[in-house]
């Protein structure tokens, strides 16, 4: 049998209050076709039946990712939210999401992300007809998660765009960003991949829709949020050291830039 902490891990980075959220609903993931990998992060299904129990709202810490969702009230293309995502769950429901990999969504839109950010778009907007058609065989009551993903794959692949240096490119910075402590600066990512400053602020706005800066920020944001998640008494300055902030008021006035939460509030939003 898995265990709750494993339905709560399961939830993924950025999910809060992870241990409640699994109680609620479920979250699947499916891997993209090999065609659509250098584009697509992945494929998420959420489920949820909360007839006869109060509705539920989720918080989401966002991610430096365009998604494409389907749900029973229609399909949109969420651009990048630079604050904290929201969504209300109640009755029974399930939704599909794609979430494009950083820079992944610019060769399907063909224009700089920076214009979808904290916006959302009717799907129909880039895909036409062909995105409600998507929808209806997505939200078919009889629609195993596994035809669903099915469905979104064969969506994408029939308008799949030529595969775009310049994005797989931006996946890559994006990633070294994340996924580097020492890179706390924008100047130090800029030289470690041998672009301007100028250029990789361009190239950031033009495929992934925020700053290297944002990304920058919100990963740290993210890791101090996980790293608070283990029950025991969080030293707050230690943290904010350990993740590079100047001192804890630092590190409180970041989080309450980005999230509208103090790093305390935000710990609590974990469990």
């Amino acid at each position: 049998m898995v265990s709750d902490s494993s339905h709560a891990q399961a939830m993924g980075r950025g999910v809060l209050r992870p241990a409640l959220a699994a109680e609620r609903f479920t979250l699947a993931r499916f891997e993209p076709s090999p065609a659509l990998a250098p584009f697509v992060d992945f494929c998420w299904i959420l489920r949820w039946d909360l007839r006869g129990q109060p509705p539920h709202e989720q918080t989401i810490l966002p991610h430096p990712n365009v998604n494409l969702g389907f749900e029973a009230s229609g399909s949109g293309i969420y651009g990048v939210d630079r604050r904290l995502f929201t969504r209300n769950l109640d009755g029974q429901g399930k939704a599909l999401g794609i979430r494009f990999r950083p820079g992944g969504f610019r060769p399907f839109w063909g224009a700089s992300v920076s214009q979808l950010t904290d916006r959302v778009i009717p799907a129909a907007q880039v895909f036409g007809g062909a995105a409600e058609d998507a929808r209806e065989r997505i939200m078919d009551d009889t629609a195993a998660d596994a035809q669903m993903a099915g469905h979104a794959d064969a969506l994408l692949l029939s308008v799949r765009p030529d595969p775009d240096p310049a994005a797989e490119e931006t996946a890559a910075l994006v990633t070294l960003t994340i996924g580097d402590p020492a890179l706390r600066r924008v100047d130090q990512l800029a030289q470690a991949c041998g672009l301007t400053l100028r250029s990789l602020q361009r190239l950031f706005a033009d495929y992934v829709g925020v700053s290297p800066k944002w990304v920058m920020r919100r990963s740290r944001l993210h890791e101090a949020a996980q790293r608070a998640d283990g029950g025991a008494p969080v030293d707050w300055a230690q943290l904010a050291a350990d993740l590079g902030y100047a001192d804890q008021a630092h590190l409180t006035r970041e989080c309450g830039r980005l999230s509208g939460l103090t790093p305390a509030a935000l710990a609590r939003q974990r469990r």
